[in-house]
């Protein structure tokens, strides 16, 4: 497949960058081995609050330091003291675009899921890919890549693989269309991983997923997941794997599934994104509030709509010389 590619100008927007940053969800690095996830969503820059988005679905920090934003106004890159953002983003019929979720390959190619489609940063250009590609759905809300360079797309049309030529779908069961969401379907995908060990995750609305050696497996059957809505899931450096689900944050080691919703809140919460920090914390989002669980130990950090609040993140690793702050 021959597409055009498009040229991207950065624009240097200031230094000595200070963020306010609230984490509704989140994303990973590109190292299979060592996913590090970035807080995110909302974002605010002094005296530039009209040249970037007021939300951010998606951050990524790439093995090169780089750190990722994927906006409602298109894609800003931070690279050390400077702000970029990147041109070159667009639907099939030349209108911006929102990012969903960001993923790195192992040639150092950034991927850009999105509602219109999909798109690539290699070098200076950007690469655009639609339905008219082979994509089996315009409206993608995830994206991974392999360690075989195959890129993995979640649609609310299910799941395609792209390997750098054509677009392949990968059958998944269908399940139901959560009518809780404002977007969903029965094949609706909300995120692919790739653990250490090269076994792919889906988290879909068919419950969890995983595949390896050329079999997929029905991971909720087979431990007792007590819902087929699944938000996300995350690996640990223990061997163990965190799983958001719309009745609570859960555990899964050894085909051994534990509920932690219920050890700490007295009533069924769903829960939607998650990340492991490098200490081990467990970050996730329920509610208006973000969640750190250390141990046995769960502290609530409130969101408070039109009030700033902070709250200490040094277990998340970030470049020198940026600062996260919380904020609403």
């Amino acid at each position: 497949m021959k597409k055009e590619k498009t040229p991207f100008h950065g624009i240097k927007l200031f230094t000595g960058i200070a963020l306010c940053i609230i984490m509704t969800s989140c994303n990973r690095q590109a190292n299979n081995g060592d996913k590090q996830n970035v807080i995110k969503q909302t974002i605010q820059f002094p005296n530039l609050k009209e040249q970037i988005s007021g939300v951010i679905p998606a951050i990524l920090q790439d093995s090169r330091g780089n750190i990722w934003f994927g906006t409602q106004n298109g894609v800003f890159k931070l690279s050390e003291d400077s702000l970029l953002h990147i041109d070159g983003f667009k639907s099939e019929s030349g209108q911006g675009i929102t990012i969903e979720d960001i993923a790195e390959d192992k040639a150092g190619r950034i991927w850009f899921a999105h509602h219109h489609g999909i798109s690539s940063i290699n070098g200076s250009s950007v690469t655009n890919y639609y339905e008219s590609d082979g994509l089996i759905s315009n409206s993608t809300w995830c994206i991974e890549t392999d360690v075989n360079g195959n890129v993995w797309i979640g649609t609310i049309e299910g799941t395609c693989i792209f390997d750098g030529q054509r677009f392949t779908k990968f059958d998944l069961p269908e399940g139901k269309k959560d009518t809780t969401l404002a977007i969903s379907s029965t094949k609706m995908v909300h995120s692919i991983l790739e653990d250490s060990k090269g076994t792919i995750w889906f988290s879909t609305n068919a419950g969890l997923f995983s595949y390896t050696n050329k079999k997929l497996k029905n991971i909720s059957d087979e431990v007792g997941v007590p819902t087929n809505f699944i938000s996300k899931i995350v690996e640990d450096k223990k061997g163990g794997f965190w799983v958001s689900t719309s009745k609570g944050l859960f555990h899964l080691k050894e085909n051994i599934l534990t509920n932690i919703s219920e050890m700490h809140f007295e009533e069924s919460k769903g829960t939607g994104s998650i990340i492991v920090d490098y200490k081990g914390d467990i970050w996730f989002n329920c509610s208006r509030s973000i969640y750190r669980l250390s141990g046995e130990k769960l502290t609530e950090y409130r969101i408070e709509k039109g009030n700033l609040w902070s709250a200490d993140f040094s277990n998340l690793r970030r470049p020198a010389k940026t600062t996260l702050v919380c904020g609403v």
